[in-house]
């Protein structure tokens, strides 16, 4: 398993929550991540994403279960999720979720967390927090240190920048931890809602 999820790319993981949801075919794949602007995350092309559910096929973590033609268009095999596919994509988020060296990983394990029960998300942000505390920190402190010793201001302000992002997402992610303490939001796998929209996209994808 641990071999599956080290070459599981950002692309990778979409690919195995999409399936989470339904089977898919490639081409509903690339249109459904097109509707939500996944594309906010990672760079999507129908060349890249055909290359992924290649080798997700081939790793054993996504399979075939069926082949339609509609009319003229092209044959289009519709593919499912398999056992080792359900834990990978797991095992990926619990991985990234914490880390706070990777913002790319991170922002692609954040927006699929929903796929983790409650408890475990809160732990692994309250682990993110913890090191987004000691880097933030350090960012002050050596801000003061370096003012206090009259270093030159222009040479400060990407540590400035930096010391201000660690303080904003530090106060984003201990609001965000308040509310799924209170549970005020619905979460888990099992509390994603077929909402109209949730259809309504699903039926842009599919056409």
């Amino acid at each position: 398993m641990k071999d599956a999820v080290d070459r599981l790319t950002p692309m990778g993981v979409m690919v195995l929550a999409l399936l989470r949801e339904a089977d898919m075919h490639p081409y509903e794949m690339v249109r459904l991540m097109r509707v939500r602007h996944d594309d906010r995350l990672l760079t999507i092309t129908n060349g890249t994403l055909y290359h992924t559910v290649a080798r997700l096929q081939r790793a054993g973590l996504i399979d075939e279960v069926g082949i339609d033609r509609d009319g003229n268009r092209p044959e289009r095999t519709t593919y499912t999720l398999t056992d080792a596919g359900r834990d990978a994509v797991i095992a990926w988020v619990r991985r990234e979720l914490p880390k706070v060296d990777r913002p790319a990983e991170f922002r692609v394990a954040l927006a699929e967390a929903h796929n983790l029960e409650r408890a475990d998300v809160v732990e692994l942000l309250e682990e993110r927090r913890d090191a987004l505390v000691d880097d933030h920190v350090m960012h002050r402190d050596g801000l003061s240190k370096a003012r206090a010793n009259s270093v030159p201001e222009q040479v400060l302000v990407e540590i400035e920048r930096q010391e201000a992002l660690l303080a904003a997402e530090l106060r984003w992610l201990d609001s965000l931890l308040a509310r799924l303490d209170a549970d005020s939001i619905p979460w888990g796998p099992t509390k994603f809602p077929h909402s109209d929209r949730y259809l309504a996209q699903r039926k842009a994808a599919q056409q």
